[in-house]
């Protein structure tokens, strides 16, 4: 009989059903368990409502470990007041350690860490060391959740050492779990295997398959990081059957997002797709968005090396969604700063696009990211927030991107375009709002691409758009666009001075660019310091 429920005086019947729920759970036969804990409490005699508590928390419990926080928390109410109607500080600080959980599920850990101390202090005064244990591992879990490691390693410590010297041994390997999972993100990975292992064997001992899973599942990317990808990929597969057997569903999930890492390293693109699909699909349904996330994001890496870059800018799209919308759920250091590497590998990945573009052309190499540079300051001095900045650069640098289109020889034709070469060419920016068009960003840029050569007053193209019936960031990049092109060198003639350039600009003010802008551009060119630019040519001496 489980400690829970000891010393209760239960029948024979509820103490077998209570046993073989308690089994059932540990299988990761939630649904299973429930049935049984459900017929338990309904064949409990009058009077015996600690065990009744006791069995409505348990029910809870498994709703919030499939994620149905709202069941959880209804159940969590009703064992409350169970417990505090019968005057028990243990069954209380049970049930408060529980909705502590759910507060840290829904994304809440401030509210979560009070209730755990008041939680705490209930299990003090009662005695309950085994809830002082969990407790102790629960904040450790906030901790690392605010990346607070040595913190988090300490509350596990501590959970440990009740758990050992109390024998409560069934209880370790989630400790040693969550142990692990820290020691790895400090980069201490022996000691991130060593925790793995013993969790595996005391989950094994004590018949914890979901525990044990986890362990498994996490111990797969230190392989990964020792550069052992046999021994990585059997513990996949090792994982794919017992959580097929056991029909855990979280465990499949992480598995198949593991092997797709080993397919695409591999190069086997074929497997490595149909894996990190089938690992994405399993999140969704399980509302799991950080393993969804994770898989995206994995996949625009896989999307990367086949070179489609359309597909690698779609999922990267996707999974910045994602990790922002959790990110904005919970305020989690390691979510910050997932979003800021995602950010990071984003913006290397859209540069390298557009230098890949601009191979083409042998006149405008850097030309994408000159522009990025003139147009952000620009955009900075409109008022554009950073959030929006960030975005805006991505559409700079890939304002060009429909001159994936246009043949090499135009685009290097020394001399002028013939009218047929004109349009050929003039199709690049309706091409490039197309070729972006199915990609979700998290900012709308494709008024950029597709409006950089509109015109003030109406003669550009493709739209033949006027004023400020043209977005404002594209106006802002066409003014940046024709300053770089005036001040780089071109095939059919060198280029201009930054004086110049501005000179000739500024004759085009209210025709060409926004007159407000092209002002405002002006003043920031002479004022800025550390942007790039050109300096001034030096006289050419003619033979005469």
């Amino acid at each position: 009989m489980t400690i829970l429920f000891k010393g209760l005086d239960l029948s024979p019947a509820v103490e077998a059903l209570i046993e073989a729920a308690v089994h059932a759970e540990r299988a990761g036969q939630r649904a299973i368990a429930r049935n049984r804990f459900e017929t338990a409490l309904y064949l409990l005699d009058r009077g015996q409502s600690r065990a009744a508590s006791g069995i409505v928390r348990r029910i809870a419990r498994s709703y919030l470990d499939e994620g149905q926080l709202e069941i959880g928390l209804d159940c969590l109410e009703a064992a409350l007041a169970i417990a505090e109607a019968n005057g028990q500080d243990g069954d209380v600080a049970h049930a408060m350690n529980l909705m502590a959980n759910a507060q840290l599920q829904r994304g809440d850990p401030d509210a979560a860490e009070k209730t755990y101390v008041r939680a705490l202090e209930l299990a003090q005064r009662s005695g309950e060391m085994q809830l002082q244990a969990m407790i102790a591992q629960n904040r450790g879990v906030i901790a690392s959740m605010r990346g607070d490691a040595v913190a988090a390693i300490d509350h596990y410590a501590t959970s440990l050492v009740i758990y050992r010297r109390t024998g409560l041994h069934q209880y370790i390997g989630h400790t040693l779990n969550n142990m692990g999972l820290t020691y790895a993100q400090m980069g201490r990975l022996d000691e991130a295997q060593a925790a793995y292992d013993e969790a595996m064997a005391h989950c094994q001992r004590s018949g914890d398959v979901p525990h044990r899973l986890l362990a498994l599942v996490n111990s797969i990317p230190l392989w990964l990081a020792r550069d052992e990808v046999e021994r990585a990929e059997a513990v996949c597969r090792t994982v794919l059957v017992e959580a097929t057997e056991a029909g855990d569903q979280r465990a499949l999930g992480e598995a198949y997002k593991h092997l797709g890492v080993i397919s695409r390293a591999r190069h086997e693109f074929g497997p490595a797709e149909q894996q990190l699909t089938t690992a994405y699909d399993n999140a969704i349904q399980r509302q799991d968005l950080l393993l969804a996330a994770e898989t995206v994001a994995e996949k625009a890496e896989l999307y990367e090396v086949m070179g489609k870059n359309k597909e690698m800018l779609h999922a990267l799209t996707s999974s910045h969604r994602l990790f922002t919308k959790l990110r904005a759920e919970r305020s989690l250091a390691d979510l910050q700063r997932r979003v800021t590497r995602l950010e990071t590998r984003f913006y290397v990945i859209v540069k390298r696009w557009a230098q890949t573009i601009e191979s083409k052309d042998a006149y405008t190499r850097g030309h994408c990211e000159r522009v990025a540079d003139y147009a952000c300051a620009l955009a900075r001095d409109v008022g554009f927030d950073e959030i929006t900045m960030f975005w805006f650069r991505v559409g700079a640098v890939l304002h060009d991107v429909g001159k994936i289109v246009v043949p090499s020889e135009i685009l290097n034709k020394p001399g002028r375009f013939t009218p047929e070469e004109r349009e050929i060419m003039e199709r690049h920016a309706a091409a490039g709002s197309e070729l972006l068009r199915d990609i979700e960003f998290p900012w709308d840029i494709l008024p950029m691409v597709r409006g950089h050569h509109e015109r003030w007053d109406g003669t550009g193209y493709p739209d033949k758009l006027a004023g400020e019936g043209i977005a404002l960031s594209a106006r802002v990049t066409c003014v940046a666009d024709v300053f770089d092109a005036l001040t780089t060198d071109r095939p059919y003639r060198p280029g201009f001075s930054c004086d110049e350039a501005l000179a000739m600009m500024r004759a085009d003010s209210g025709r060409i660019f926004d007159p407000e802008l092209f002002e405002r551009f002006e003043r920031v060119i002479r004022n800025s310091v550390g942007l790039y630019v050109p300096p001034r040519r030096p006289a050419i001496a003619i033979a005469v």
